[in-house]
């Protein structure tokens, strides 16, 4: 694939503020930045995983040293359309709503799928299981799949994700925990997205209650299975308010518009 390299130039300067940006709110913990690329071309990922060099832009000459390495999709189809065009050295993460019919399909399809941060229920995680198993290796049977269990603080029917006062979130976190009933699964942490409103007057100032609730969960379920919390990341914040999320400790956030632009609607985005 061809990489414009003005387009690239202006990838890598907007993921470099943006970089800069989680730098200066995360203190000195470690935060992984997952660029959202969803209805972007594969160009744009592979120019921020193999930037071109000054006075190259054929990535097939040889592209320099990988950049950047999260990717977040929203769409299965598209996360394997691209997974399929682009380096195995990328970490994919889904983190849309993801179909039970879909999981397993997925799951064995794209052997570098890194984590998949919404699921909430034991069907999907079953599906995930059974579809990584499929595509391992035998010397690499150990590698699990990492899951973030989604949950919908704001309690917004328009939000996927459990419930975080009832009794089926904990009941999934230790299905996905079960070595005996996940065995290449690994409960990484738990997801929100939290609503809109919240999110902006966290950007403002505000303490944002969705975040605060999925601390408040994140210190049950790690009660309730009997591990360390710092086990159980936090994934919250996106474009517009990450920088309030890593002020509440948040592990990672999800950044789109903010390093690829305005999104173009999806019946006329193109992978290629």
């Amino acid at each position: 694939m061809r990489i414009d390299p003005g387009r690239a130039r202006t990838l890598l300067e907007n993921l470099q503020h943006v970089a800069e940006k989680v730098n200066a709110a995360k203190g000195n913990r470690p935060v992984r930045l997952i660029a959202v690329s969803k209805l972007k071309p594969a160009t744009d990922i592979l120019a921020l995983h193999h930037p071109p060099s000054s006075d190259q832009s054929d990535s097939s000459k040889g592209p320099t040293r990988p950049h950047h390495f999260d990717f977040g999709e929203n769409y299965a189809q598209e996360l394997t359309e691209k997974a399929g065009l682009l380096p195995r050295t990328i970490r994919w993460h889904m983190i849309g709503a993801l179909q039970t019919n879909k999981c397993k399909a997925l799951a064995e399809s794209v052997p570098n799928l890194f984590c998949v941060a919404s699921v909430d229920s034991a069907k999907k995680a079953d599906a995930l299981n059974k579809g990584r198993k499929a595509c391992l290796e035998p010397d690499d049977s150990d590698r699990r799949l990492r899951i973030l269990v989604q949950v919908n603080t704001s309690g917004e029917e328009s939000k996927s994700g459990v419930s975080p006062d009832s009794d089926e979130l904990l009941n999934l976190c230790r299905h996905i925990h079960s070595d005996a009933e996940s065995p290449h699964l690994r409960l990484a942490g738990l997801m929100t997205i939290g609503a809109i409103a919240r999110s902006r007057a966290a950007a403002e100032g505000e303490e944002n209650e969705d975040f605060v609730k999925l601390r408040d969960v994140r210190s049950q379920v790690a009660k309730a299975l009997e591990i360390p919390e710092d086990e159980l990341a936090l994934s919250m914040g996106m474009s517009a308010d990450f920088e309030a999320a890593l002020g509440m400790g948040s592990d990672e956030v999800r950044v789109g518009t903010g390093i690829f632009g305005e999104r173009p609607p999806k019946d006329q985005a193109r992978v290629v």
